[in-house]
């Protein structure tokens, strides 16, 4: 298992997804975040499964989906970075990922 970081950036987009969904349901937001905390242990056990991100294609910026949101990391040599995560159907901002 490798060593996960969060960067701001992907911080305040949680926090900002979770704050949305919770206006309408607070159960849903908790349980979003629950799974998010899921899938980020998954991609820390094996870190090459994610895909490599399309719009990107650098084989060491990868992304999971999830439901409706995208969580996008990069590798590094013992560890990898979780850049940030966004809903899918909003486009992919590159500036966004450090």
């Amino acid at each position: 298992m490798v060593e996960v970081r969060w960067t701001p950036q992907a911080a305040e987009d949680l926090h900002s997804i979770v704050e949305f969904i919770a206006r309408d349901s607070s159960q849903y937001a908790r349980l979003l975040v629950v799974d998010i905390f899921q899938a980020v242990e998954r991609i820390a056990a094996f870190p090459q499964s994610g895909r490599i991100v399309p719009e990107l294609d650098d084989p060491i910026v990868r992304e999971v989906i999830l439901g409706n949101y995208r969580l996008v990391y990069r590798l590094k040599d013992a560890s990898l970075e979780l850049l940030t995560i966004y809903h899918g159907a909003r486009l992919l901002d590159p500036s966004k990922l450090g």
